[in-house]
């Protein structure tokens, strides 16, 4: 899974950099954390002069799954580079720990998805259709916490529902108007592996249903957590269709097909770097220093970086770390 604020915690995966106990204190994201200790400098695609943060003492947060530890690291790294002093505060559990860190200044700087900010912390039941339209309403908004929301990245970790290839073939389904078509055509045929949470959630399978008028029959809905959805869509026997978040890397390594979202039902949930504003006027270059990193991450970049970690046993901080230096962002040594 790469949960943004809605599902149970995966194993806690923490970087060799943040291996100290996070204990988040009354709620209010106030959490140990152990200093970056990289030898890194501005790579060949930085795009910016010198050292622009040196001198600055920057903390990093995110929350406790994969994808976020991995994001955590990458500016904690980004920020190393570019010359400043970092304490690592990821692996916070839930969201609101490290929305509150961000917020009341314990830490400096995250990234967070929209659809988060837009639903979960400024409390609107309507997600925003289009993109860039929700990340705009969102950084309006968020301003008057004292957080600003820079430009977002084209990484999107939302849900979808994937299938394997044999099944594919077999029902020959390409995006959610195709399942509406089959559910009523051939409602046996449309069988759902799903998290508990999704069966009940408006923006799951009640209100997907509803916008697609999809007729699934209840007891074609098989409930189970997340990480077995993936193995019981990937052999296709007990659900033809299982509930995948669109940038883990087990769509991949599975062999999984990602069905198209052809109404735009789901929420947008694009990953942008949110900083506590007084740390922003201190330091002005932090828009630039992670303007370039932003822009080159996208779901393939994400499904790869969490399946390092996810599939292949990595360590976040190295996967971070190795993804930087091959993009020419930041030079070892």
């Amino acid at each position: 899974m790469s949960n943004h604020h809605r599902r149970a915690p995966r194993r806690a995966v923490r970087s060799a950099a943040a291996t100290l106990t996070a204990l988040a204190l009354g709620g209010c994201g106030l959490v140990s954390g152990s200093a970056m200790s990289d030898d890194v400098s501005p790579g060949s695609t930085a795009g910016y002069p010198g050292r622009p943060l040196s001198g600055a003492q920057l903390t990093v947060t995110s929350k406790e799954f994969t994808e976020q530890i991995v994001l955590g690291q990458i500016m904690g790294l980004v920020f190393e580079a570019a010359g400043a002093s970092v304490i690592d505060k990821t692996s916070i559990q839930g969201s609101i720990g490290a929305r509150e860190a961000v917020k009341s200044g314990t830490a400096d700087a995250t990234y967070e998805y929209t659809g988060t900010g837009w639903i979960t912390y400024l409390g609107h039941a309507k997600p925003i259709v289009d993109p860039q339209a929700q990340w705009k309403a969102v950084r309006d908004e968020d301003l008057k916490n004292g957080i600003v929301w820079l430009p977002q990245s084209k990484l999107n970790n939302t849900y979808a529902l994937a299938l394997n290839a044999a099944n594919q073939k077999k029902l020959g389904v390409r995006d959610l108007s195709d399942v509406a078509r089959l559910s009523k055509k051939d409602p046996g045929s449309v069988t759902l592996c799903v998290e508990n949470e999704f069966a009940a959630r408006n923006d799951g399978l009640p209100g997907m249903a509803r916008a697609y008028g999809m007729n699934v029959p209840s007891g074609n809905v098989r409930k189970m957590t997340g990480g077995v959805i993936y193995t019981e869509t990937a052999k296709g026997g007990t659900c033809a269709l299982g509930e995948v978040f669109t940038t883990d890397g087990r769509i991949k390594a599975m062999g999984l097909h990602v069905l198209a979202d052809d109404k735009h039902f789901f929420p947008n949930y694009n990953a942008a770097p949110a900083v506590n504003a007084k740390t922003l006027k201190k330091y002005p270059a932090i828009p630039e220093v992670l303007a370039p990193i932003t822009k080159a991450l996208d779901n393939t970049v994400a499904q790869q970086l969490n399946r390092k970690v996810d599939v292949d046993g990595e360590d976040p901080h190295q996967v971070a770390l190795d993804w930087l230096v091959q993009e020419g962002f930041v030079k070892e040594g």
